[in-house]
């Protein structure tokens, strides 16, 4: 039976206790982590957020009746001990910050019984994730899931008090806005007071954070829960945290110089880790040219060279046939995996299909310098030597091709030098590498739409100097864009925003939007600048995805208190759920699943 607390008050959390209080009288609660009965002495392990303390109970110090108590006690109970801090009799655990000492208890009260878990409360368990997420209240209670959280909560505050100090206001947005579908799929919310419209949910605050700048704050941040119903992956969740943030009479230096020191502190502070400044920068063409993706991991080398020029008059027809088609041909080198298994080999031709590729070509370079290869027979030794020569091949080398249009090529090359990466075991989660992509391209062409869409959003300020492009070749516009990249994720990205009417105006009529649509849509907005609006310019983080990396975990479920699973369901409280019909009536709304499926 539980008892009360009447009367104790916790004077330490268990690692607040340390040999300098050897002597003293202490009260601690917790959850019992480990019970070890010895006959004569009752040894238990007891655990909260801040760690483990050993509590000590004698008979001839917590008396028959606490001793019964210290039998009957299994883990998980939740206990209050009052004792005095001593020296461990036993051995010395220097794994545990409180391994020099424990408390010989002299009270114990079980404030709650607990019935056996379904999996341990231990760290870096192997327990299945669907197991955890149902029982997820248990699975918190993990030390390493508890690290992440609590780490979390302190990047959090030191993101507010160095944001506070450099000028910046936290406001907050609102929830329940308009939906504006320009990228992903909103969350929408039905209004029972206006039948048959609705709200959506924010998939980000752009537009009310520029509309703080018309109002004049100057600087704004956010740290803001965001919403996007898209397919989930291990780093995507349907509701996610954004730190968000806006300054006026900023362009792109403004926006680098205080993130990059932003995140030094950050670095510094939670992790320890000296991130160095300036970091670097790379153009997205750059980007996408060296590592085949705009998102890329510098911890390694394997970088992508574009061998068109050397191979366009070989008689290999899957090259030569997809630089008549205005593509590319690019290759990888796997440096020191030229012995690969064939099968192996079969596995990345597969893997690069899925990224749309037809094939995948190899060279093995055997260490007596001959090759094996899947196109050999087609060009002579002379045109396979210069090949090898432009990849750089040496004894031992594996060369892998792609060769098609660019955009199939980047994105084929770009995955199978991370898949290569991983499978060699040289992503090391000790390193990290920083690195800006700049001047990403402001449109791309939608084929299944038809016309030219936002790479970012419509708000996004063309580089001045190609301006005039957005007339004769809006394909080749760059955009005053950044992403701010961490090992190959992206951290963070922003831009500075159009502030000019009539550059305003041209980018709608690029993408298609009659005045009318433009004004439907973003009406508010572009009212709002007829009044006055200052250059602007911002950037928002990935909040997850940052603690994810600090804490080298390779999902943000493992840094999100209540995570949703794949089909963005949640395992614990069976979220979505059916509603009764009263409310659906009350909100106008009819269901017809049957159609549906």
């Amino acid at each position: 039976m539980a008892e009360s607390m009447k009367g104790l008050h916790r004077s330490h959390r268990c690692t607040e206790i340390s040999n300098k209080n050897i002597g003293e009288e202490v009260t601690v609660m917790g959850w019992v982590s480990k019970r070890r009965n010895l006959g004569s002495l009752i040894f238990v392990d007891l655990r909260d957020r801040s760690g483990l303390l050993q509590i000590l109970f004698d008979e001839n110090y917590v008396g028959s009746e606490g001793f019964e108590k210290a039998e009957a006690l299994r883990n998980e109970f939740v206990i209050a001990v009052k004792g005095e801090v001593t020296k461990r009799g036993g051995a010395i655990n220097e794994n545990l910050a409180t391994g020099d000492i424990e408390i010989r208890a002299t009270e114990i009260r079980i404030l709650s019984e607990a019935l056996t878990p379904p999996f341990p409360i231990e760290e870096n368990i192997s327990t299945k994730d669907e197991l955890r997420l149902k029982y997820r209240y248990l699975d918190l209670r993990r030390p390493d899931l508890q690290k992440n959280l609590i780490m979390r909560s302190k990047a959090a505050t030191l993101v507010r008090t160095f944001l506070d100090e450099e000028g910046f206001l936290e406001i907050e947005t609102p929830m329940l806005t308009k939906s504006t579908p320009e990228g992903a799929r909103d969350y929408l919310v039905p209004s029972r007071v206006h039948p048959g419209t609705f709200y959506a949910l924010p998939q980000s605050p752009q537009l009310f954070k520029q509309l703080l700048m018309c109002s004049g704050y100057d600087r704004y941040f956010q740290i803001v829960k965001c919403f996007r119903d898209e397919d989930l992956r291990a780093d995507r969740q349907p509701e996610f945290t954004q730190i968000d943030m806006e300054l006026s009479f900023a362009d792109v230096e403004d926006v680098i110089d205080v993130n990059e020191r932003l995140l030094a502190k950050i670095f510094k502070e939670i992790i320890g880790i000296d991130i160095k400044l300036p970091i670097q920068r790379m153009t997205w063409q750059e980007a996408m040219d060296r590592f085949g993706s705009d998102k890329p991991d510098t911890r390694f080398g394997m970088e992508l060279k574009d061998v068109s020029e050397v191979v366009k008059n070989c008689g290999f027809a899957v090259f030569t046939g997809a630089l008549e088609n205005g593509g590319s041909v690019r290759g990888i080198n796997a440096k020191g995996q030229g012995a690969m298994p064939r099968k192996k080999i079969d596995a990345l031709v597969e893997f690069a299909k899925g990224y749309g590729a037809k094939g995948l070509a190899y060279l093995a370079i055997n260490e007596d310098g001959t090759y094996k290869s899947s196109f050999a027979k087609f060009m002579s030794e002379e045109e396979l030597n210069a090949l090898v020569e432009a990849m750089e091949g040496k004894p031992g080398d594996l060369l892998l091709f792609a060769a098609d249009k660019n955009n199939i090529v980047y994105s084929v090359l770009g995955a199978l030098r991370i898949e290569i990466a991983g499978q060699l075991g040289i992503l090391d989660k000790n390193t990290y590498n920083f690195l800006w992509v700049t001047e990403f391209p402001l449109l791309e062409y939608s084929e299944e739409q038809g016309r030219y869409v936002a790479m970012h959003h419509p708000f996004t300020m063309p580089m001045e100097e190609d301006l005039p492009l957005l007339d004769t070749d809006p394909g080749k516009v760059r955009a005053k864009a950044y992403d701010i990249i961490l090992n190959g994720n992206e951290i963070g990205g922003g831009s500075v925003r159009i502030y000019q009417s009539d550059v305003q105006e041209k980018m709608f009529e690029v993408l298609g939007f009659s005045k009318e649509e433009a004004y439907d849509r973003f009406g508010f907005l572009l009212n709002a600048f007829k009044y006055g609006v200052p250059p602007h310019a911002g950037l928002a983080y990935g909040f997850d995805r940052l603690i994810m990396l600090m804490a080298k975990e390779d999902s943000i479920r493992d840094v999100i208190a209540f995570p949703k699973i794949k089909d963005a369901s949640c395992l614990m409280t069976d979220a979505p759920d059916v509603v009764e019909d009263k409310q659906l009536d009350e909100l106008c709304i009819k269901l017809d699943l049957e159609e549906q499926e």
